[in-house]
């Protein structure tokens, strides 16, 4: 069997082309072939697919894909290739029968010999099995980055045959292609030196020479640089007519001119804490340039002041001297200097020059010259050139050398995207300490046993540095120059979040925390200091586009391009696709700023946008989870600036998830300044997805902290219905007395309030928090009450959840007849009304009677019925409780393997909603059944 990337998606046996489906199917082969012959994760499979959006039933749709494939591809013997495995999936053929692996297999075999004629043979071999773009039809972010990475292999080998081609002497058969090429990749030097090669050999010098002319001036207008060492040198040669470059084989290099050796690094920092991935990858790019490998290697650390970018770059320069035994050069750009102007250029150049032992008068006076000295003195020198602070990609470029054997470290407060596209520059930026690391750097600046004396105290100081290197730093000096102030004193002064900045100020500028902030809030210009600040001052930990965009009040589109190149200034984070967030000690600032030199106007009104939008995003969202649920008639939520971006329940689910944590800020901001209509139409709307997600202690305290502001509004119905609420949160976590207490205010408000509706509700709210105590009959005597007033009010919905809760409480004391009755009545009418809430209750309470008068296929299929609703519903709290009993049955059906498995998906479930009575449970069942305890890890199914 063969299989084709290098073009069309296609699979043959022999001559015979086997059907691998549509396009997408054909994308599921493609991604298995990536990797073949390894297990593919799931999860990386949707990615590859479907990219960062996947449908709503991406799995099941790629379990169909991967199913109709697993019948097409079979082995000689008909046994199936495709197979699933731990996590995952594994196509179970040789990389051989893939033509992209067979392409770098031979590419690699012409590379590692030396016989030229072989080697050209070889090359030719891969790059006769291109029939085209590869990945063809496929567009994802995967796809379209393997298609790129396959296309710079394939000009790579082509390049490389060029070279083993004129070696070999075929320079006059070469010109046509090396002409097309040199055009199609005008910046690309090694291309316009076999051209020029070529046409030296030819016997045409000057159109040889044209051609480099040509290449300059489109490197120096595209890029703003001249040509490498390399291409400049074969220039040269060619204006001194080298017969040298008339033989065959690889032109001789001619000797570099003498340098002196330069050691200009400053000394190390004394101590390093932490840092090792980062460190493992400048080993990784000093791996890839110098004399081993044929690009120069730069990588660029980034990240906010007062991060250590630094202290990384010149820890790892000190340590990897012996990389660099032709010296090392050292600047200060000061781009982001509190005292002082960014240092141009060709400043920096001057004194590297001067390192260079260049004679003053020797030193050119324009940039080019010096650039073009610089990189002719360092040439095929194995340094270092550390350019620190840097301020942007235009200041930098004069600086990088032309040869491979040097490596170039950068730090910087920007994303220098145009030395990653141009110059293939690694970013390494720098996060926050973990909290361990940053007690540990604490602790070697105080001394172990002054940090041991007061282990809380030191403990809250990290907590308030929040990972900064450089205010940890700062706090440990103020503890040494102060050798009696305990600890916790320092802890105290810093933990008021008003004046912390304050702590951390200094006399130094460069070890003063605002002074190191402000240099880099000064680049910003007034669109981007605008939302810096309003960031800064707006509740929540993070933001998404939607709700920057609010606090704006500028189109999406403006909003993004903002927010990224915030997040190029490392003054932000895209820590998730599309939501970003500020360094705690950052956020301070951005406050600060923001209310120092924003209008107040300007941030009200901003502060307004957003709180409407949420509050109005989070009704919509709520409806689209709970469409039967009664609407609250406080009069309506403030209106929100944009669309509502919620499309069905699924999508509300998502949008819950992402905004919970703001959701939770701004209702205790709300509070907190009187907002009281905007505090409860957020607890209301939140109440439903606390429910479904087990955030039963978050959904109790939302309740309890919005009980002022519902009374302040002075609306009997909306204090009813939130003492509702609230009595109905208490129930699960066992504090029956709350429950009771808030239930019996809640039914008094209805009764003042002739709401007869509201009193149905409470009488069903307080039959379950009864059950909660074994007082079945007394949850009974109130759900019957309530289905009494429901029949009543003529709302279908409500009558079928009565009818449910009165056929669950018969079952609960026996009455397994009447409570079958009842609940067939509330299926029915469930699913008239398209109630799923209700039909997944009620498939559950049949369930248990089914179960419990020993029909035991009948209760399966009840409780399947109720899982696949919950999980429809996103309902993870009731999906954990159907799990469990649904074991319950498979054991007594004597299926145990089944009933294991069920119990163990419960028990992830509990244990992710800190359900501890329900998972001891769970897990007492599985050692019965299985003799031992569940292994760790394994409590998931």
């Amino acid at each position: 069997m063969e299989f084709r990337l290098l073009g069309s998606i296609e699979a043959f046996t022999g001559a015979t082309t086997i059907d691998v489906g549509h396009a997408r199917q054909r994308g599921v082969l493609a991604a298995l072939l990536v990797d073949a012959g390894d297990v593919v994760r799931t999860d990386q499979l949707v990615e590859r697919v479907w990219g960062t959006r996947p449908p709503q039933r991406a799995q099941p749709t790629l379990y169909s894909y991967l199913s109709r494939l697993r019948r097409v591809l079979t082995s000689p013997s008909g046994a199936p290739l495709l197979h699933r495995r731990a996590g995952g999936y594994q196509l179970a053929v040789d990389r051989s029968a893939v033509d992209l692996h067979r392409f770098r297999d031979l590419c690699a075999r012409a590379r590692s010999t030396s016989d030229d004629e072989a080697a050209a043979d070889l090359l030719g071999a891969a790059l006769d099995l291109w029939r085209g773009n590869a990945f063809a039809d496929l567009d994802t972010p995967f796809f379209n980055l393997q298609r790129h990475a396959a296309a710079q292999e394939r000009l790579a080998a082509k390049l490389d045959r060029c070279d083993v081609r004129l070696r070999l002497g075929h320079h006059g058969e070469l010109l046509a292609e090396l002409l097309t090429r040199a055009e199609a990749h005008p910046l690309d030097e090694r291309a316009a030196g076999q051209y020029m090669l070529a046409l030296f050999r030819s016997g045409r010098a000057g159109d040889a020479l044209a051609q480099y002319r040509l290449t300059r001036r489109r490197l120096k207008e595209e890029l703003g640089a001249d040509p490498g060492a390399a291409l400049q040198q074969l220039h040269e040669r060619m204006i001194a007519a080298d017969p040298a470059l008339h033989a065959t084989g690889p032109p001789a290099a001619p000797p570099a001119p003498p340098v002196a050796t330069a050691r200009q690094l400053p000394a190390p920092p004394a101590v390093l804490i932490g840092r090792a991935r980062e460190l493992a990858d400048l080993d990784r790019v000093a791996g890839t340039g110098g004399a081993a490998g044929e690009a120069m290697g730069i990588a660029a650390i980034g990240g906010t002041g007062g991060i250590g970018k630094t202290w990384l770059a010149l820890h790892w320069a000190h340590r990897n001297l012996d990389r660099f035994p032709d010296g090392q050069l050292y600047v200060d750009l000061r781009g982001f200097d509190a005292a002082g102007a960014p240092v141009p250029a060709s400043a920096a150049l001057h004194g590297f020059l001067e390192a260079l032992r260049v004679a003053p008068g020797e030193i050119p006076a324009d940039l080019p010259g010096r650039t073009a000295l610089y990189r002719s003195l360092v040439a095929g020198r194995r340094m270092l050139i550390l350019l620190d602070n840097a301020h942007s990609t235009a200041q930098v470029e004069p600086l990088l050398p032309g040869s491979a054997s040097c490596m170039v470290l950068i730090t910087g407060r920007r994303q220098l995207t145009g030395l990653v596209t141009a110059f293939g520059a690694q970013p390494v930026t720098l996060h926050a300490l973990p909290s361990t690391e940053g007690l540990e750097l604490l602790v070697h600046h105080l001394g172990g046993r002054r940090a041991a004396r007061e282990p809380e105290a030191a403990s809250a100081l990290v907590t308030h540095c929040a990972g900064l290197p450089l205010a940890t730093s700062i706090v440990a000096a103020r503890a040494r120059v102060q050798p009696d102030l305990p600890l916790a004193v320092l802890a105290d002064e810093l933990g008021d979040r008003s004046a912390r900045l304050d702590a951390l100020d200094t006399d130094d500028l460069n070890a003063n925390l605002r002074a190191v902030f402000s240099s880099s809030y000064r680049a910003l210009d007034p669109d981007l200091a605008l939302l810096f600040g309003l960031l800064g001052d707006a509740p929540g930990p993070d933001v998404g586009l939607p709700a920057a965009a609010e606090l704006t009040g500028w189109p999406a589109a403006r909003t993004r391009v903002a927010l990224r190149r915030l997040v190029a200034a490392y003054l932000l984070q895209e820590h998730t696709p599309g939501r970003y967030r500020m360094h705690d000690l950052v956020r301070l600032y951005a406050a600060e700023r923001c209310a120092h030199e924003q209008p107040a106007a300007v941030v009200d009104a901003a502060r307004q946008r957003l709180s409407a939008w949420c509050t109005a995003t989070a009704v919509a969202a709520d409806r689209l989870l709970s469409p039967q649920r009664t609407p609250i008639t406080t009069g309506p939520p403030p209106p929100a600036v944009s669309a509502v971006p919620v499309a069905d329940a699924a999508a509300a689910m998502a949008w819950f998830e992402a905004e919970h944590r703001c959701l939770l800020a701004l209702h205790r901001d709300a509070v907190e300044h009187g907002r009281h209509a905007e505090a409860w139409w957020l607890a209301w709307a939140l109440d439903t997805f606390h429910w479904r997600r087990g955030r039963l202690h978050e959904r109790a305290a939302m309740l309890e902290a919005t009980v002022p502001a519902t009374a302040a509004l002075r609306d009997p119905a909306t204090a009813a219905l939130n003492h509702r609420l609230l009595g109905r949160a208490y129930v699960p976590l066992g504090r029956h007395d709350r429950a009771l207490h808030h239930l019996r205010q809640a039914m008094r408000g209805y009764e003042a309030a002739g709401d007869p509706g509201g009193q149905a509700q409470t009488e069903l709210n307080l039959a379950l928090a009864w059950e909660h105590t074994g007082e079945h009959r007394q949850a009974l005597t109130h759900a019957q009450r309530s289905l009494r007033l429901r029949a009543a009010l003529g709302n279908p919905a409500r009558e079928a959840e009565a009818l449910n809760a009165v056929g669950w409480y018969h079952a609960r004391i026996g009455n397994h007849e009447e409570a079958a009755e009842y609940c067939r009545r509330a299926l029915t009418l469930c699913r008239e009304l398209g109630f799923l809430e209700g039909e997944a209750y009620t498939s559950d309470s049949l369930g248990y009677v089914a179960h419990h008068s020993g029909r035991l296929a009948d209760a399966a299929g009840h409780y399947a019925d109720a899982l696949r609703l919950r999980r429809e519903l996103g309902d993870t709290y009731e999906e954990a409780d159907t799990l469990a009993h649904l074991g319950d049955v498979y054991r007594a059906q004597g299926r145990t393997g089944d009933a294991a498995d069920a119990w163990r998906a419960a028990l992830a479930l509990y244990e992710a909603q800190h359900r501890s009575r329900d998972a001891a449970t769970v897990a007492g069942k599985l050692l019965d059944t299985a003799g031992r305890p569940p292994a760790p890890g394994q409590s998931s199914a």
